[in-house]
């Protein structure tokens, strides 16, 4: 651990920058990160006094391809990106964890007692106390330590801040009590108990294997508990194309049950062949007892399925596409997933209130302006929340013009596809 005191001097002599550029990947945003943990540093010397400390980041995650396949033990591509949680941390001799995240007050989550409490569940305590419980099952060692955490990971946005927020407690458990010897892929895993028992939500594993693992990642998880990740090697900009995403400004209130009907009605589908998950069914089979699974499921049920057969294709198709240097292969492929996700999988918006479709506005505007410029998609879990573009570089300050129009300046976000998961940064 260095001094509160020397990082500051350090970051002010730019001592830094090369580890900054290493993380941020772009060489344009050092002057705003060297001021964000600058500013981060004294936030943590009010809260807690000068003194040791360490840094930590854990980056968001973009989905490329798989949308909402990994809860069936299907195939995804992700990157994790250029925005990101930081944790400026010291190590604590008292048996608790407490953390102040920017913006949110100061908790503290007592570590003697790490069963799940039913009040918790849907808070930042709740998730600390399940990545602590988590942990320490698997044999690791936890303790306490004093936080405080900024986080440029849009909130609700589909980048998710949730899963991030989990790989940074993981990361700094492993750091400082476990020499940073805790595997990304077990944190990940971690991260996806304590969100789904201790947090209360359900969700595959993408989402924190995206944020843990780091880079582009193409993930098998037909066995979720050893998933096979793949690391493929890819330079956007060598492509003359920028990865852009958007916040379209849809709200996330009330729509837990729009998500959760996805697995649960593709989970029907796989019943109806006495399986738990559709990657254990034979695509075969599903279009030739299509008739019987639509008068036992339900069509809806039918068309999430069909997605996600077609879809766990696809992400093969832009692996292979992406090794061979067939861009627009590749771009062709993503297009497709969108369009997949609109028409079959049915998440754009919520059938609850029609009158409200920010998602599909973006879609709708970016439809019309790419051609021959780019593709875009639903990010993430849809209904509300981001789009997803994959535009040329010389039309790139054009659509994020006309996409801050609709949505509000600074909406659009140009990222970079970030190498590293979670980790320590000094």
């Amino acid at each position: 651990m260095e001094q509160t005191k020397t990082l500051l001097e350090e970051l002010a002599a730019q001592k830094h920058q090369e580890r900054l550029a290493e993380i941020y990947v772009d060489y344009s945003v050092l002057p705003y990160q060297t001021a964000r943990y600058q500013k981060a540093i004294q936030k943590f010397e009010e809260l807690y006094g000068a003194g040791e400390a360490e840094i930590y980041s854990a980056p968001g995650r973009s989905e490329v391809g798989g949308n909402h396949t990994d809860h069936q033990h299907g195939e995804v591509l992700a990157a994790s990106i250029n925005l990101d949680a930081i944790a400026i941390v010291r190590k604590s001799n008292k048996n608790q964890i407490q953390l102040l995240s920017d913006g949110y007050p100061m908790i503290t989550a007592d570590l003697s007692s790490l069963e799940k409490k039913i009040e918790e569940e849907g808070t930042s305590v709740g998730l600390i106390r399940g990545m602590a419980y988590g942990l320490q099952k698997n044999g690791h060692k936890i303790g306490g330590f004093q936080a405080y955490v900024t986080s440029d990971v849009l909130n609700g946005a589909g980048m998710s801040s949730s899963a991030a927020f989990e790989v940074l407690v993981g990361t700094i458990l492993s750091g400082l009590y476990n020499g940073m010897s805790i595997s990304p892929v077990e944190i990940a895993q971690v991260a996806q108990y304590a969100e789904n028992v201790y947090f209360g939500k359900p969700c595959g594993l993408m989402d924190q294997m995206a944020c843990s693992v780091g880079g582009l990642i193409h993930i098998d998880f037909a066995d979720p508990a050893n998933p096979l990740v793949e690391k493929v090697e890819v330079d956007f900009s060598s492509y003359q194309h920028s990865l852009c995403i958007t916040d379209t400004k849809g709200s996330h209130a009330d729509l837990t049950d729009d998500y959760a009907l996805i697995p649960q009605e593709m989970r029907k589908v796989a019943e109806f062949f006495g399986k738990s998950f559709l990657r254990q069914v034979n695509p075969e089979d599903f279009y030739k007892e299509l008739p019987q699974i639509r008068k036992k499921c339900g069509d809806r049920p039918v068309l999430r399925a069909l997605h996600f057969f077609e879809e766990d294709k696809r992400v093969e198709k832009e692996v292979s596409s992406l090794k061979e240097g067939n861009f627009q292969g590749f771009l062709q492929t993503v297009k497709e997933s969108g369009d997949s996700s609109f028409k079959y999988l049915q998440n754009i918006y919520t059938n609850k209130d029609v009158q409200n479709q920010s998602v599909s506005i973006g879609l709708a505007v970016s439809g019309s302006i790419l051609p021959g410029h780019g593709v875009s998609r639903v990010h993430g879990g849809g209904f509300a929340g981001t789009i997803q573009a994959f535009v040329a570089d010389d039309f790139v300050e054009e659509y994020r013009s006309i996409l801050d129009n609709v949505y509000g300046k600074g909406s659009c976000h140009v990222l970079k596809v970030r190498p590293f998961g979670g980790i320590k940064v000094v």
